[in-house]
C-alpha cells in the first residue's frame, strides 16, 4: 500500500478528535491578516477555477501571485456551521450549530479574534455574521429563531469592531427588500437606519466601505490588524447594479445578476489590495479567500444556479459540489507565486494556521478538528495528514489523504461509498471494494468523532456552566421524524 493510501486514522490515533495547539518553538510573527469568504459561491464560479464568463480579475491575479488551493473544503455544506469551523477550528456540532440559523456560537468557544487580540492585534468582523442573533428582541428569521436565547454578537468573541448583518441581504441596495426585514446592519452593536444613503448600491462595496477605515486606523496606530470579511454575494436575493449588468449583455437576466454580483465583490477585493499597496502593507499582509459552501440548487426560483465545476452535488450535499470551494492564499515573500496545492484542507484549519503563524498558544486542551496549513502554504515539501470530518444532518463523510468515505451515521461499510479525490474529483467511481479495511477504520473514526462531538455539545469542554439551546442532533432528528409521521397520520385520518 502506498503512503498516499495508508490508513491515516491508525497513524493519527485520537488526533482527529483530541488535540491542543502549543507551538512553543514557532518564531513569533505578526503579519496583518484579512480572511475573506463569499456566500454560496460555487467551485466553478471564478476565473481562477476556469470560469470563462464571470469576470473576477482581482481574484485571478491573487491566485496567480499566491497559492491556488484546488482541494479546499468548507467545514459544512451550509453556511452557519462552516462559519463556526472557520473561527474556532472545531466542528460546528460541538457547539450546537447543526445547520443554517440553528444554535449560536457560545461565549465559551475560543475564536481566532480572541487569540489575536491577546497578541496585540486590532480585530474586526465585516459583512455577514450568521452565528447567532444580533438583537435579543428581533431576528431576520422571526420568533422561531429564539432571538434572546441565540443572541451572540461579534463583540462577545474578541472583535474590537464589527459591521454585520445577522443573515443574508440583497446583494444590491442591501438594506432594502424582503430579506432585509428585521435584518439591519449593526455597526458595533447599533442597528443602522436602513434609509442611510451609505447602504445604497453594491452590498460588497457597503461592507468594504467599513473595512478600509478599520485598516487605515490600525495603520495609523502601527498596530497589526485582523479583519474577517464575509461578503453576502452571491447568496439570494442576487441583484446587480446597472454598471455590472452591462458587463454581461448576452446573458439571460438572472445569470447577469449572478455574474454581476460576483464581479462587484471581486472589484471590492481589488480595492482592498490597492489600499494595502498605498499604505505600504501588502508585503506583510496575509489574504485568504474561500466560500462557505457550494452553489445553491437549481430549484431556487428567480436566480441563476452557480457552477460546481463538474463536481457532484451542490449546497446541502456532502459530495464535493457541496463542500469543495474556490480558495486561494496570498502572502508575498512567504507564499510562492503560482503555487498550486492539491492537498485536501478545510476551513477547520484557519485557526490552527493563525496560531502557528503568530507563535501563539491555544489556551486549553479542548478537542480541535483542524490543523495548521503553514508548512503546506510556505514550504515546497509541506504536508497535511490529519483527517477531515464532516457531518450534515444524518450524513457523515471523512477525508483522509486522497480518499473520501461517504456514509450515514451508524451505517456499516456495505452501505458506504469511497472515492479517490485526485483521480476522481467528480466522485463517479465508488472504490470502496478495493479498500475494505481502510473503510472500516474510517467509519470507526467517524463514529468516534461523532461521540466526541456529542460530548462537546453537552458542555464537557467548558469550565463554566453550559446548557445547549438545541437538543443533540440525533435526538432532534428523531423528534422531527416522529412529528412528521404524526402529522402524516393526522392528515390521513382527516381524509378518511
Amino acid at each position: 500500500m502506498s503512503n498516499m493510501l495508508k490508513p491515516f486514522s491508525l497513524l493519527l490515533g485520537a488526533g482527529l478528535i483530541a488535540s491542543s495547539l502549543v507551538y512553543a518553538d514557532a518564531s513569533p510573527s505578526r503579519p496583518n491578516m484579512v480572511l475573506i469568504m463569499a456566500d454560496d459561491l460555487g467551485y466553478g464560479d471564478t476565473g481562477f477555477n476556469g470560469n470563462s464568463i464571470i469576470q473576477t480579475p482581482h481574484l485571478d491575479s491573487m491566485a496567480k501571485d499566491g497559492a491556488l488551493m484546488t482541494n479546499f473544503h468548507a467545514g459544512a455544506p451550509v453556511c452557519s456551521p462552516t462559519r463556526g469551523t472557520y473561527l474556532t477550528g472545531r466542528h460546528a456540532f460541538r457547539y450546537g450549530i447543526f445547520g443554517a440559523n440553528e444554535g449560536h456560537l457560545p461565549k465559551q468557544e475560543i475564536t481566532i479574534a480572541e487569540i489575536l487580540k491577546e497578541q496585540g492585534y486590532r480585530t474586526g468582523h465585516f459583512g455577514k455574521w450568521h452565528l447567532g442573533t444580533l438583537s435579543k428582541e428581533i431576528s431576520s428569521k422571526g420568533e422561531s429563531r429564539k432571538p434572546e436565547l441565540n443572541y451572540s454578537p461579534p463583540a462577545w468573541h474578541g472583535y474590537d469592531s464589527s459591521f454585520v448583518t445577522e443573515s443574508a441581504v440583497p446583494t444590491w441596495d442591501p438594506s432594502q427588500g424582503g430579506r432585509a426585514k428585521d435584518n439591519p446592519f449593526y455597526d458595533n452593536g447599533v442597528a443602522v437606519d436602513p434609509t442611510d444613503p451609505s447602504l445604497k448600491g453594491g452590498a460588497s462595496r457597503v461592507v468594504m466601505d467599513r473595512v478600509i477605515p478599520f485598516i487605515e486606523e490600525a495603520a495609523d496606530q502601527q498596530q497589526p490588524f485582523f479583519a474577517v470579511v464575509w461578503f453576502h454575494a452571491p447568496h439570494a436575493p442576487v441583484l446587480a447594479g446597472p454598471e455590472y449588468l452591462a458587463l454581461y449583455p448576452d446573458s439571460e437576466k438572472d445569470a447577469a445578476h449572478y455574474y454581476g454580483a460576483i464581479t462587484e465583490m471581486d472589484e471590492q477585493i481589488g480595492r482592498l489590495r490597492t489600499k494595502l499597496d498605498q499604505l505600504g502593507l501588502s508585503n506583510n499582509t496575509l489574504i485568504t479567500f474561500t466560500s462557505d459552501n457550494g452553489p445553491e440548487g437549481k430549484e431556487v426560483k428567480g436566480r441563476h444556479a452557480g457552477q460546481t465545476g463538474g463536481l457532484r452535488g451542490r449546497k446541502r450535499s456532502l459530495y464535493e459540489g457541496g463542500v469543495r470551494v474556490p480558495t486561494l492564499a496570498f502572502w508575498p515573500g512567504n507564499i510562492e507565486a503560482g503555487r498550486v496545492i492539491d492537498t485536501a484542507a478545510s476551513t477547520l484549519d484557519y485557526l490552527p494556521t493563525v496560531v502557528d503563524i503568530t507563535g501563539a498558544h491555544y489556551p486549553d486542551n479542548r478537542p480541535l478538528d483542524g490543523t495548521s496549513l503553514l508548512s503546506l502554504l510556505t514550504e515546497e515539501d509541506g504536508s497535511r495528514t490529519k483527517a477531515i470530518p464532516f457531518r450534515h444532518r444524518e450524513s457523515m463523510t471523512i477525508i483522509e489523504g486522497n480518499l473520501k468515505l461517504v456514509s450515514r451515521y451508524k451505517q456499516g461499510v456495505n452501505k458506504a461509498e469511497m472515492y479517490h479525490l485526485l483521480d476522481d474529483p467528480a466522485e463517479t467511481k465508488n472504490i470502496i471494494g478495493q479498500y475494505p479495511e481502510q473503510a472500516a477504520t474510517m467509519i470507526a473514526t467517524l463514529n468516534a468523532a461523532n461521540q466526541s462531538f456529542k460530548d462537546s455539545h453537552s458542555g464537557a469542554d467548558y469550565t463554566t456552566e453550559f446548557t445547549p439551546v438545541e437538543l443533540w442532533i440525533d435526538d432532534k432528528v428523531k423528534g422531527e421524524k416522529k412529528n412528521k409521521k404524526k402529522k402524516k397520520n393526522n392528515n390521513n385520518n382527516n381524509k378518511s
